[in-house]
């Protein structure tokens, strides 16, 4: 080997331990830092008409795409179930547990112990004034679920805008780093670092809907959701657009026109093309405004029906006209049954029977309708309005499944129901995320190890005082050479 070849093999060397050492620094520098890649030095050996030693053919990005792709999804599924679970949770707390106070069953068990209380001393108004009192915190039950629906309804409607938004901002920097990428591999240059913050803008919007990745020509990736809907293929990422309301009532649906779909690129996506967007937070939004919080308005609706109807009928209260409302109405009017969307934010105690409105207790005991208060030991009425909640009957409202009970047993069925579905949803949502854990386990361990690193150091350490051996050693041979002439 020529003194020429020997310097130039070690100035290679040297070069490849330099720059191995920057990259090692490098991942032990970002071992934390959210998705890095670890970086790898790609070598390779210089032909022996080139002087020999190494060529610096690039760095490598160390990643598994398919585990990637697959955590992708699991984040998706992650952000679905939670969103659903926490609603239901929500719903649950709501309706409250059958020891809790507040709850809707111990808030009816109150309102029929007060009736039973009150018949037994039908003279005695500090317990017709219990009554009264229970009946107005039982309608006052009825409206707080009700307006929680609502509530968690408008809630979801901002976190779709939200979801939106985060989408359509990731998609835009996406699109740009493509370019800065393209860019900088056509000038032979590293594109490592812009890759990173594109791997880790995709995954902070997986949690909305399930992206798939799919790679282009020079390093440039295209998006698509799991169900088919473009994101960006090209320069030019999808534009998702949604038209959010600042509150929700219990009329308002897509189907009446007050509530806003999903558009694609300005184009409105019916119910078949949006499922394209499936398997996310924002399905799981759109599945809480749309279906799954109206189920339970329909069944809180139903209650207020039922409640309304037992205590409205003439049967139970003579004083009544048919028509007529009893102890409870809507909004202090008669309920019709074309409008029971909504009855349960409506229900009230009847003015007529309260004090502070101008009413007289005696209506509780008398009938709500009677021309005077009659004799203050009849208990007939109330006697007959707690046989009417406690009576196993139809209900009336097609929401509820046709099989008799009393109004507490559809309390306890509807409480039953919220306290189910969370425990279903929780278990579910628990699977998700363990799933999820333990494939961003997997990720981790394809991540930066300080260890290995450390030793890889030393390696390179030891490669560049092997390399600058031989170059002064090359040198002081040619020192000698000039010497001798």
């Amino acid at each position: 080997m020529s003194l020429s070849s020997a310097i130039s093999n070690a100035v290679s060397g040297l070069t490849a331990a330099s720059r191995g050492t920057e990259i090692v620094s490098s991942n032990i520098a970002n071992a934390l830092t959210p998705g890095y890649a670890r970086r790898e030095l790609d070598l390779s050996s210089r032909l022996a008409e080139r002087g020999g030693g190494v060529s610096i053919n690039g760095v490598t990005r160390m990643v598994t795409a398919g585990l990637i792709a697959d955590n992708r999804l699991a984040q998706a599924d992650v952000g679905s179930s939670r969103t659903v679970a926490t609603y239901h949770a929500a719903m649950e707390k709501a309706f409250g547990t059958g020891t809790e106070a507040s709850s809707l069953v111990q808030t009816l068990t109150d309102f029929e112990s007060a009736l039973a209380s009150a018949a037994a001393r039908p003279d005695s108004e500090t317990r017709l004034a219990v009554v009264l009192d229970t009946a107005t915190a039982l309608a006052k039950k009825v409206n707080d679920i009700s307006a929680t629906i609502q509530a968690e309804r408008s809630k979801a409607e901002k976190a779709i805008e939200n979801d939106v938004a985060r989408l359509n901002t990731a998609l835009e920097q996406v699109a740009k780093l493509n370019a800065q990428i393209v860019t900088l591999s056509a000038q032979g240059r590293d594109a490592s670092s812009q890759l990173d913050a594109r791997q880790a803008l995709i995954d902070s919007v997986s949690d909305i809907v399930p992206i798939k990745e799919v790679p282009r020509e020079n390093g440039r990736v295209a998006l698509f959701t799991s169900g088919g809907a473009i994101l960006l293929d090209g320069t030019e990422p999808a534009r998702i657009g949604f038209s959010a309301v600042s509150s929700i009532t219990a009329d308002m649906s897509t189907a009446s026109g007050a509530l806003s779909g999903l558009t694609l690129n300005g184009k409105p996506l019916g119910d078949m093309q949006r499922t394209m967007f499936n398997g996310g937070s924002l399905e799981a939004n759109f599945a809480i405004r749309d279906q799954i919080a109206p189920a339970y308005q329909q069944q809180i609706d139903a209650f207020a029906r039922d409640l309304y109807d037992r205590l409205s009928d003439p049967a139970i209260d003579p004083s009544l006209a048919p028509g007529d409302p009893g102890l409870f109405t809507d909004s202090q009017g008669a309920f019709s049954s074309a409008d029971e969307t909504g009855f349960a934010g409506r229900i009230a105690v009847a003015w007529a029977a309260n004090p502070e409105t101008g009413g007289q207790l005696w209506r509780i005991r008398a009938g709500i309708n009677a021309t005077g208060p009659g004799s203050s030991g009849e208990s007939t009425l109330l006697d007959r309005l707690g046989s009417a909640l406690a009576a196993s009957r139809l209900p009336a409202s097609t929401s509820l499944s046709a099989v008799p009970r009393s109004l507490q047993g559809l309390s306890a069925d509807l409480t039953s129901v919220a306290a189910t579905n969370r425990i279903r949803t929780e278990a579910g949502a628990m699977q998700s995320s363990a799933r999820q854990s333990g494939l961003q386990a997997a990720l981790l361990a394809e991540g930066v190890d300080s260890d290995k690193e450390m030793e890889g150091l030393l390696a390179l350490e030891r490669a560049y005082a092997a390399n600058a051996k031989v170059f002064q050693t090359a040198n002081d041979m040619l020192d000698a050479i000039l010497r001798l002439t």
